[in-house]
């Protein structure tokens, strides 16, 4: 039997995440700095005892910017994939169970979502509504659902005709109850795998916007616009770009290890 245990995948991945996680929920213990604190007299001081990770161009330390700024991207991520699990666990639980129209129409409602090439449309929406935290969460959320619907859209169809939804329907089950008691918590495996993985992406997402000024705006640190500041120092202070960028390709790893190895518990057919 798979599990974590002897699931290396998902173990490594794991603790790549309660690391990361831990840093986030515990940065006023972590770290004694301020992330927003001006010292120009401090400005680009490399990795030292004082400032473990460096200082940026204001003298701010790199470390507490960069501990503050896990709580922004990972709640990003949480929020937007929560977002988009339960749009698309919604529509794709009725897609599946009622079958036929119903089907017919949400299904090509995925198709036409599926056809907006998603991050130009993320681009557009933030410029309109304003770029700021719940925006971002709340665009990227409601424009990457579709695939979460898909799976568990197909995991309905093939659940549906099971002896144990015949059993409900036979004792008086309502819809919604065999929806949300039976089909769901019996499909949801797949749907687990994409939500770890669509962490990886929106944190991705939420990075890619803040460097680019749409995302998450300053003084408030984000890994993203940490990186953004670090452009006019990137010859002399290459603490400043290297860090944040490791931080991002780390997180991203852990969370698609994570997402791989759940794959391999839920699916053990797929292990070589």
């Amino acid at each position: 039997m798979n599990s974590f245990g002897i699931n290396k995948l998902a173990l490594f991945g794991a603790i790549i995440v309660g690391i990361m996680v831990m840093l986030a929920i515990f940065a006023p213990v972590v770290t004694t700095h301020d992330p927003n604190e001006i010292n120009l007299g401090d400005a680009l001081i490399g990795p030292s005892k004082t400032h473990l990770l460096g200082t940026d161009s204001l003298g701010r330390d790199i470390f507490s910017r960069m501990v503050y700024g896990a709580r922004i991207s990972l709640s990003v991520g949480f929020v937007a994939v929560g977002i988009a699990v339960l749009i698309g666990v919604t529509l794709g639980s009725i897609a599946g169970y009622y079958g036929g129209q119903t089907d017919s129409v949400i299904s090509r409602f995925i198709d036409i979502m599926l056809c907006f090439p998603t991050f130009f449309l993320i681009l557009s929406v933030i410029a309109v509504l304003g770029p700021n935290i719940f925006n971002i969460m709340v665009v990227i959320g409601v424009t990457n659902w579709m695939g979460v619907a898909r799976l568990i859209r197909a995991e309905i169809l093939s659940l549906k005709e099971r002896e144990f939804i015949e059993a409900a329907r036979a004792i008086g089950a309502s819809d919604l109850r065999i929806i949300v008691r039976h089909l769901i918590p019996n499909g949801i495996g797949p749907v687990l795998v994409s939500a770890t993985l669509g962490i990886a992406g929106a944190i991705l997402l939420e990075s890619g916007l803040s460097f680019l000024g749409l995302g998450v705006q300053p003084p408030t640190p984000s890994w993203g616009n940490i990186l953004t500041e670090a452009k006019s120092t990137l010859g002399i202070a290459w603490w400043i770009t290297v860090f944040p960028g490791l931080a991002i390709l780390i997180t991203v790893l852990g969370y698609n290890l994570l997402g791989e190895g759940l794959r391999e518990i839920f699916n053990p057919h797929r292990r070589r």
